[in-house]
């Protein structure tokens, strides 16, 4: 999968080779995102842009940490040959401050975080949902998991100190 990185308003740090091991990550726990044809912008800005975003194409007036936008059906991507031009998969957004402050609330770092928002940023641009239902949060939940198992970071979803 090829990685268009736009970084905006985020601290100095490796946001390009984290997003990379992140995709590289969910391309091994989701099969569908593994073809090198594959095309997804990410962009590392602000609260106030991704607010901006989620106003004009969610209709929610609220930021949020992380927003995907996906530019191709679950069918047409499971039927995407491996031979041919470059295909957009999607666009996904991070903002920083929510991102920030998330990670210190759950006391992880940033990178960790951020890693697990790419992978689930890249799920839905992959056509999973958690919104509609149990079942499908509860493959979303498993393919994160195993793509952070991947790079090494905690299982973002066990509540148990």
């Amino acid at each position: 999968m090829e990685l268009e990185i736009d970084l905006e308003d985020w601290p100095e740090g490796e946001w390009e080779a984290l997003a990379q091991r992140a995709a590289d990550a969910a391309a091994r726990a989701e099969p569908a995102l593994a073809n090198d044809r594959l095309s997804v912008s990410i962009l590392f800005t602000s609260d106030s842009e991704v607010h901006a975003l989620n106003r004009e194409w969610r209709g929610r007036d609220k930021p949020t940490n992380v927003l995907s936008f996906p530019m191709m059906e679950r069918a047409e991507l499971e039927g995407l040959g491996e031979d041919g031009p470059p295909a957009m998969l999607g666009d996904i957004a991070l903002a920083h401050e929510t991102c920030a402050r998330e990670a210190g609330e759950k006391d992880i770092p940033l990178d960790h975080h951020g890693a697990h928002l790419i992978v689930h940023g890249l799920l839905h641009l992959a056509g999973h949902d958690h919104v509609h239902c149990d079942e499908q949060a509860q493959v979303m939940e498993d393919l994160e998991r195993s793509a952070l198992a991947i790079m090494g970071i905690a299982d973002p979803y066990n509540d148990a100190d």
